[in-house]
């Protein structure tokens, strides 16, 4: 907190400032608020005809130098100028923009403000638009007439170019600007703003980078162990130094302990383990951030399911946030926002047990939910109305729901793949949510303690400021038959060129060529060390190595006979053979109990061991084939589990009286046919060598061999060098190279009808789409069929299913043969290329697309879905408008029949109708 003398001096420095920037002190002024720092030092460098890059921590107040961005516009004309100045406000997700042009209209009229989002297209041609970023990329390719008059554009969240699936559309935007338009970026705190300011400057001109680490609402830390809440840190200064609390590791290290001393005293019948770590309750966490005065909360959850239980444990525990009034208007805001869901539908979508909650101040918040649900939970968490929130990651997504506390139950999260750690960036993405500007004095953010965290880990977390921003961009089939229409081949390339990714790129390559020349010298150096003066030791060492090479191939060799002799050896087994297993933990007689059993694999035989242990053993185990050394009794129905029946059987035996280790055979046996003649071929010549006989032979040969290994890394240096300068061109190159073998681009380098067509399908499967448009795949269908059959191209199931999923029989299951046989051939295409394949079509959403198309009921469609069960609603809305978007392409696709536009057009308004046909108010 500043004192009153540097308030003071700061309000001295910005009168002298005031005469400097006008239009800032008219927009402050009218914004009511002093600006901080960072907003004041942004907004003069735009004022003064600068592009800004702002980086700063959630909740801090970046988009205020975006709004200013409007002002600037919006003061540069009237609407009966011609040369009137625009803006375009740019969101990563419809949900954002959808706020942000409610914030905009509150500020500046409905007159002024228009809005382009996938479903929504109000005042388009209004003097400041909201729009995704995917919106004003198709209009910069179109070469749209609305662009005309742009001044400004803001792009929010611009952090957003990292993400692996949508952020090369960022870097598109940026780079294809006209350069007269001014670039506002927002984003969160990133530890490389420099390296992307200067990739902004080499591509869009003077830009200013403005970084500010402070927080307007201060954060504190904490650990939930089992009842009891610590600091995370002492103080600010531990902060600083990632000094956890000693208190807090003192009691996690004897909570630890006491687990620990409990399970080894194991205690139950059968080995049962002592008692497991059993942490809080959810429902005992949200009263107990109600008794300290922590609501609202945000509790983070990463699972749908885990959200959704979250809330019915607090149900079934009594918890009631909310008074009579309260409750009174929760249930008026959500009878005014449901009004456009069918009756019928509602109990499908577990309405009920979703008012519950909202009446008692709980909610879920996550993708697989309704998006109409989703909004009124934002809405009623913003007005105070719900007061705890149980949300997945996503909500850290720039939606504007500042809570006065965050909890992480967990720190790791599945991404779609497997389960990881949470990264430095997305925890101070998450606990960013703590602390509402204006509202709180401090926010809280705690981490639940699980005998799995580490609190120096937590600290690490939350202290890190190293999250780089990494380019994700790579060129598609889209993007290069519109760069090669809108400006040529070669320039296409040079374009690519002058991305962010290929900047990052060349970066590297600085460092590794430098390293490689060091490299080079060093190897120079060993060389002169390793010379003898008994004639060539280069040749020498390469006899040597060819020697060790050798050695290690017959080894592998026999490794692999003796492997192939044990998996025989093991099968012959029977019950009651006595073995010996030669080495390992188990290592002594055993006694047959199960033979391995016929089928796939290699063959695991269960034994019991004269140490009692029971379990199967495999080929890995023996290092010699399996010998019967003789044979014993196993009694009928031998219960294995059993202490005392493995007792009485290893006690049989060890009563063999055979020897446990057996004889220790000396050495690795040759191979069969005495030496091998190459080997014996190099050793003769090793001998010959005039360097065999010089007394620093060895000496001399660790020089070589320390060069051999330095050699080797250079070269895998070198590799890497090449791979990633101009990787972009060359990936453009392969690109080019199929579209034109396929006739979307001429032998001359121009765009054929076909690519004119590519040009405008925009999916990730966009060459899939063309070539069924180009072969007729998806003529003749009906509205529903054609939904069916589009849909395979669009969707991609949350997770890998072994089973196929089924089609509707008749046209469907035929065009999505040929769907999948054009995949089929456009994936030998790419391959041959060595570009990364189209994904493959998926079939799970065909079924519900197509019966809800043909009007059957939601809760059919649902049940429908999924192989494993229901689809949840999110996820059917989700996936049914990315197939009405690609519905809307083909409508409007000058390269698709005059019949499929208009089954298509068919199709969009047999898929919109019930919870489909609601729109986020705009």
């Amino acid at each position: 907190m500043s004192s009153p003398a540097e308030r003071y001096a700061a309000a001295r420095r910005r009168a002298a400032q005031a005469p400097l920037s006008p239009a800032l002190d008219e927009f402050a002024l009218d914004l009511g608020v002093d600006l901080d720092d960072f907003q004041r030092e942004a907004c003069q460098a735009l004022e003064r005809g600068s592009g800004v890059l702002v980086c700063a921590p959630t909740g801090a107040g970046k988009t205020v130098v975006g709004e200013f961005a409007v002002h600037l516009a919006l003061q540069g004309g009237t609407s009966a100028d011609a040369g009137r100045r625009k803006c375009f406000y740019t969101t990563p997700i419809k949900a954002l923009s959808n706020q942000k042009y409610h914030d905009l209209v509150d500020r500046h009229g409905a007159d002024q403000v228009g809005l382009l989002t996938g479903d929504n297209a109000i005042n388009g041609d209004a003097p400041v638009v909201v729009m995704t970023t995917e919106v004003l990329r198709n209009m910069l390719y179109a070469g749209s007439a609305t662009l005309q008059g742009l001044a400004y554009v803001v792009m929010d969240e611009v952090h957003y170019l990292a993400d692996r699936f949508r952020g090369g559309v960022w870097e598109e935007v940026i780079i294809h600007l006209p350069a007269s338009v001014t670039l506002v970026s927002l984003s969160a705190t990133v530890s490389n703003a420099e390296e992307f300011a200067d990739w902004l400057v080499t591509v869009r001109g003077e830009t200013e980078v403005v970084v500010s680490e402070h927080r307007p609402v201060p954060l504190w830390q904490h650990m939930l162990v089992g009842r009891r809440m610590f600091d995370l840190f002492h103080d600010a200064d531990a902060a600083r130094k990632h000094d956890v609390h000693p208190e807090l590791l003192r009691y996690t290290r004897d909570t630890l302990r006491r687990l620990e001393l409990g399970e080894g005293r194991g205690g139950g019948p059968g080995g049962r383990r002592g008692p497991r770590w059993r942490g809080p309750m959810r429902p005992d966490i949200v009263d107990r951030l109600d008794r300290e005065g922590l609501l609202p909360a945000i509790l983070f959850i990463f699972s749908r399911a885990g959200c959704d239980a979250a809330v019915q444990q607090c149900l079934a525990a009594g918890l009631r946030l909310t008074g009579p009034e309260e409750r009174a208007e929760i249930r008026r805001v959500v009878e005014s926002r449901i009004t456009t869901i069918p009756g019928e539908d509602l109990s499908v979508l577990g309405y009920w047990d979703w008012l519950d909650g909202l009446e008692r101040g709980l909610a879920a918040h996550h993708a697989g939910m309704l998006p109409a649900f989703k909004e009124v939970v934002e809405e009623l968490f913003v007005r105070g109305l719900v007061k705890a929130v149980f949300a997945t990651e996503t909500l850290a997504l720039g939606i504007n729901m500042p809570a006065r506390c965050v909890v992480l139950e967990r720190l790791v999260k599945y991404n779609g793949e497997a389960h990881v750690d949470l990264t430095p960036g997305e925890y101070t993405q998450l606990t960013g949510r703590a602390g509402r500007r204006g509202i709180d004095v401090e926010g809280h953010a705690v981490v639940v303690w699980s005998p799995e965290t580490d609190p120096r880990h937590v600290a690490g977390l939350a202290s890190t400021r190293t999250y780089p921003l990494r380019s994700s961009f790579r060129p598609s089939y889209n993007m290069a038959v519109n760069l090669v229409g809108s400006v040529g081949a070669e320039p296409a390339r040079a374009l690519l060129e002058s991305s962010f990714a290929q900047f990052q790129a060349d970066r590297s390559v600085v460092g590794l060529a430098r390293q490689v020349q060091r490299n080079t010298e060093t190897v120079q150096a060993y060389g002169a060390e390793a010379a003898c003066q008994h004639g060539d030791f280069d040749a020498y060492f390469a006899i040597r190595v060819a020697i060790a090479d050798r050695e290690r191939e017959l080894a592998r060799q026999g490794q692999s006979q003796r492997k192939a002799a044990a998996v025989v050896s093991l099968e012959r087994l029977r019950v009651g053979d006595v073995i010996r297993v030669p080495s390992g933990r188990r290592a002594g007689l055993a006694v047959v109990l199960d033979p391995a059993a016929a089928g796939f694999g290699e063959p695991r035989p269960l034994v019991l061991t004269q140490d009692r242990w029971a379990g199967r053993v495999g080929p890995g185990d023996f290092t010699t084939p399996a010998e019967v050394l003789t044979r014993i009794r196993v009694p009928k129905h031998f219960n294995h589990r059993s202490p005392a029946a493995r007792r009485d059987l290893a006690a049989a035996v060890s009563g063999t009286g055979l020897n446990r280790h057996g004889s220790r055979r000396g050495g690795r046996s040759r191979r069969g046919g005495g030496e091998d003649d190459r080997l014996v071929q190099l050793r003769a010549e090793l001998r010959r060598h005039p360097c065999h006989a010089c007394p620093e032979r060895e000496e001399h040969a660790r020089w070589a061999e320390r060069r051999r290994r330095l050699e080797k890394d250079t070269e895998e240096l070198r590799q890497r060098v090449t791979g990633r300068t101009g990787s972009l061109a060359r990936t453009f190159d392969r690109i080019v190279a199929l579209l034109t073998a396929r006739g979307y681009l001429a032998a001359d380098g121009g765009v054929t009808d076909a690519g004119r067509m590519l040009s405008r399908i925009w999916t990730e499967a966009d060459l899939l789409v063309a070539e069924c448009l180009r072969r007729g795949v998806w003529n003749g269908l009906s509205p529903a069929e054609l939904a069916a059959a589009v849909s395979v191209v669009v969707f991609e199931a949350r997770r890998d299913v072994d089973e196929r999923a089924s089609l509707p029989r008749g046209a469907v299951a035929t065009a999505v043969d040929e769907t999948l046989k054009l995949w089929g051939e456009i994936e030998a295409d790419e391959a041959a290329q060595g570009l990364t394949v189209t994904r493959e079509p998926d079939l799970g959403f065909a079924w519900p697309v197509y019966r809800w198309a043909r009007g059957e009921p939601l809760a059919k469609v649902l049940v429908s879905g999924h192989i494993d069960g229901e689809m949840p609603a999110g996820d059917f809305v989700r996936w049914a408008r990315q197939v009405v978007d690609l519905l809307g392409q083909l409508a409007d696709s000058g390269g698709a029949p005059a019949e499929l536009r208009s089954t298509a057009r068919q199709a969009i308004v047999a898929v919109n109708r019930g919870v489909l046909s609601y729109q986020a108010t705009a």
